[in-house]
């Protein structure tokens, strides 16, 4: 029986999706205005992880990833660089899927790009004035977020707590410090689109709650993403879909930890980050056992915990992956050999039986790889021992495969 832990709830949950055999997931992708760094890749492989985990389980996963191509911080690239913003958001899509190709992550089922729906994002923009919870000023429109009384679930904060201890910028455009910007009337030289309300562009959380709903509807089972993004975008996400919809959001948020360097956050603004590329320059192997490597070392931790990068975990990772290539090695040479009396090919079964078992309870607790990965270290051991006492060529073929 699966089971995850949901933050909106605070502690894991059987999962059931709303359609049985069938799940729909939605995680949040990157902002393209630079190169990817290995946090970004934990994100990718986590749901990676999990997708191909509920397809193995045998669901009908239908799997949403996005591109933000349009925010300020591509704008500013495309100022520094002189270039067209749509060009650094081109880019950077490409040097992404680069990326992930290289760490052989499979592609999600839609990967929609903001712009492409911004005829969406104004249709709940203009749906949630009509309803009140949200206003127009000189061009901006604003989430009216006192008008929602479910503010704060998911992050467990409230709204006193949320103005108390964070330092709010003073908006004389606002009604409220918390209010946030669904959309944004345009400045000279920047991306523009006609609307109502007045040449501009969308506000980041809004085009995650218009992309999500288009692919999967008005209700879906998972909406997933960093530990970053419960606030305030997750949280802002769950308020203007609800309001506009008058339904649940998403079911279950799922929301992975941080890759760390000397124990603090791995980010760009930070810059103590390494970048996909820096990784695969970074060590003497060739692409694909750099790329088997990190994933390994991604996953050897829960994905809810945080993992330190450094190149003493790298080298363990390492050391971890050569022992199973050497037991396949070995496995291998053995199949070449008579062995008329295998005395230990039910002993090896019975192993594996026991690792697969307990590989399918580690990952139905909440995607525990880290057990995972426990189970499969164990059974190498034994696979090992087994093999110098002596096993058929149909078990060790059976083992390999």
């Amino acid at each position: 029986m699966l089971k995850v832990y949901n933050t909106l709830a605070g502690n894991k949950e059987i999962f059931e999706p709303m359609m049985p055999g069938k799940v729909s997931m939605y995680v949040c992708g990157v902002t393209v205005y630079d190169v990817c760094h290995i946090g970004h890749a934990r994100s990718a492989l986590v749901f990676d992880v999990i997708r191909r985990y509920m397809d193995y389980k045998g669901f009908e996963v239908t799997y949403v990833k996005n591109f933000t191509d349009v925010d300020d911080k591509i704008i500013l690239r495309a100022q520094k660089e002189g270039v067209g913003w749509k060009e650094i958001a081109e880019r950077y899509i490409e040097e992404y899927n680069r990326d992930m190709e290289l760490l052989g992550i499979k592609k999600a089922d839609i990967e929609p790009k903001a712009t492409d729906h911004i005829e969406d994002m104004q249709g709940i923009i203009n749906g949630l004035i009509k309803k009140g919870h949200a206003y127009r000023t000189n061009g901006d429109v604003y989430y009216r977020v006192k008008s929602f009384d479910g503010y704060g679930r998911l992050s467990g904060r409230n709204t006193e707590e949320m103005l108390a201890g964070a330092r709010v910028e003073v908006d004389e455009k606002k009604e409220d410090p918390l209010d946030f910007a669904l959309w944004k009337s345009s400045k000279p030289g920047e991306p523009e689109w006609s609307s109502p309300w007045g040449g501009g562009r969308p506000g980041w959380h809004i085009e995650c709650s218009a992309m999500s709903m288009k692919y999967l509807g008005l209700s879906f089972d998972i909406h997933g993403g960093g530990k970053d993004l419960i606030f305030p975008h997750h949280e802002n996400e769950i308020a203007q879909s609800e309001a506009y919809t008058e339904k649940t959001f998403a079911r279950y948020w799922i929301h992975n930890g941080f890759v760390n360097v000397n124990q603090e956050k791995m980010s760009k603004s930070l810059g103590n980050f390494f970048t996909i590329s820096e990784v695969f320059e970074k060590y003497p192997y060739s692409s694909q056992v750099i790329a088997e490597v990190l994933r390994y070392f991604l996953i050897s931790k829960h994905y809810r915990s945080p993992v330190d990068f450094s190149d003493r975990g790298m080298s363990s990772s390492h050391a971890a992956l050569d022992g199973f290539y050497a037991m396949f090695q070995k496995l291998r040479e053995f199949k070449g050999q008579e062995i008329t009396e295998p005395k230990e090919d039910q002993a090896i079964k019975d192993a594996m039986a026991e690792c697969k078992t307990d590989f399918i309870d580690s990952m139905d607790d909440d995607f525990n790889t880290a057990a995972a990965i426990a189970g499969l270290q164990k059974l190498k051991k034994e696979v090992n021992t087994y093999i110098d006492k002596g096993i058929s060529f149909e078990t060790a073929t059976e083992v390999e495969e």
